[in-house]
């Protein structure tokens, strides 16, 4: 699990697709920058990833999904854990407070600290070569989570 269930949902987008298997919790990019606009809700370019290297990508905010590759004429998607098939659409979280795992580690957290984003998705302390996210509003708890104020504009 790399989200706690309690969150503060204030503005999340549905117009991305993930094709990828994927944990939530971690900030995704835009992987393509040629996507359209306004009307274009199934637009097939509209992707996001986890960037192992983060420099020069654009955040796209807090995949809020864990994104599974199942056979699904043998099984169907748990929905009580908010999984959607790799290749589907995910929830983003662009505007809220989410408290996650996806910590680069041996960081030493504060609350009030920038939060910025990381290798693979991850959330750290670091600013170079990234661009910030959001804050940290607490250290660790003791499963290794942090809450995290989530601001992409």
């Amino acid at each position: 699990m790399a989200l706690k269930p309690d969150r503060i949902e204030a503005y999340t987008d549905i117009s991305f697709f993930m094709n990828e298997v994927a944990e939530r919790g971690g900030v995704v990019v835009h992987s393509n920058s040629v996507v359209g606009s306004g009307i274009s809700m199934d637009d097939p370019d509209a992707v996001v990833t986890y960037a192992a290297d983060q420099s020069g990508r654009a955040p796209a905010g807090v995949l809020l999904n864990d994104v599974v590759n199942l056979d699904l004429t043998r099984q169907h998607i748990n929905w009580h854990k908010d999984e959607v098939q790799q290749g589907s659409k995910v929830t983003i979280l662009r505007q809220g407070q989410v408290t996650t795992d996806q910590v680069v580690n041996g960081l030493t957290i504060l609350g009030g600290t920038p939060a910025y984003l990381g290798p693979s998705g991850l959330l750290t302390t670091s600013s170079t070569n990234s661009v910030q996210v959001g804050r940290f509003l607490s250290s660790y708890d003791l499963d290794g989570y942090v809450k995290v104020d989530i601001n992409i504009t």
